[in-house]
């Protein structure tokens, strides 16, 4: 049964009315479908997460979620982040459905057929509705580009290549050597 949606503004209230099977997210009142991420995606995101997650448990930090997990930032934005960190500060933003409102880190992995969702409008989102720090990961490329927020504007901090080590300006002492993440998908 192919699945219509029509046209208009979606929110939350709508999205919640999905059937759980549909992956989607709903950006700025559009309800944008994503097909389930292939296997270099997905060995990339739980290398990521196994290292950022042992780095917050290690140290008391917060919390590391992966998608599919709810991030609702207004009623028109609702994503799905590939990986996002909320510090035990801000745990009042987490419920057992989703998050309500910005987390400290999201880390998106780009898909090689929509690149300018993660690049452009998830950014400008994220930027919005206050990320402090965002991580785009290329696996074609192999890179990955750091963004801080400054005020209420995301700057470009850096892009890690395959050769070096990306550490974060939100999580001091964390580091991540990108040659183990690129080689997981080998």
């Amino acid at each position: 049964m192919a699945l219509i949606y029509e046209k208009k503004k979606y929110t939350y209230q709508d999205y919640c009315q999905l059937p759980k099977e549909v992956r989607a997210e709903i950006l700025e009142g559009e309800l944008v479908m994503s097909p389930s991420p292939f296997r270099k995606h997905q060995r990339i995101s739980r290398e990521i997460e196994f290292r950022l997650c042992q780095w917050v448990e290690k140290h008391h930090l917060g919390e590391v979620y992966d998608a599919p997990f709810d991030v609702v930032l207004s009623p028109h934005n609702i994503v799905q982040p590939d990986l996002l960190y909320i510090s035990k500060e801000r745990q009042e933003l987490l419920t057992e459905a989703n998050v309500q409102g910005a987390p400290d880190l999201i880390i998106e992995i780009l898909s090689s057929k929509d690149k300018k969702r993660d690049t452009i409008t998830k950014k400008a989102i994220y930027e919005k509705y206050g990320v402090k720090e965002y991580w785009v990961v290329d696996p074609d490329a192999e890179v990955v580009s750091v963004f801080i927020l400054e005020g209420d504007v995301f700057k470009k901090r850096e892009i890690y290549t395959r050769n070096q080590i990306l550490k974060s300006a939100f999580l001091p002492g964390f580091s991540l050597m990108l040659e183990e993440i690129f080689k997981a998908v080998k």
